[in-house]
């Protein structure tokens, strides 16, 4: 999977757009990310501790906790250049899901 792929799935999501963070890409509704690319190969996407457990737990190698006090927080990278499209598809979802407004979020699963 390369990088083209994650932004077009990132842009897909409803309400999404691109913005910059700290100088590095990043995907947006309204004024809360979801997503970041800081580096060739590497996603980091907004989870909750929860479902960052979760995520580690089941896709061991495609995610880890970022490093310090934002991984604490559950921000989760994501190594996506050998990963399945449908399962970071799902991964991403998830993050979109922690920023959408309720609404928004409630209507995209209909």
């Amino acid at each position: 999977m390369i990088s083209d792929d994650l932004i077009t799935m990132a842009l897909g999501m409803p309400g999404a757009r691109e913005s910059a963070h700290f100088g590095k890409r990043d995907f947006r509704v309204g004024e809360k990310v979801f997503m970041t690319l800081p580096e060739p190969g590497r996603a980091v996407l907004k989870f909750t501790r929860d479902q960052q457990s979760l995520a580690l737990e089941t896709d061991p190698g495609l995610c880890a906790p970022v490093p310090g006090g934002w991984g604490q927080k559950g921000w989760t990278s994501l190594y996506f250049d050998d990963a399945d499209g449908e399962r970071v598809r799902a991964l991403i979802g998830t993050a979109w899901r922690n920023v959408a407004p309720k609404k928004l979020a409630a209507a995209s699963l209909h």
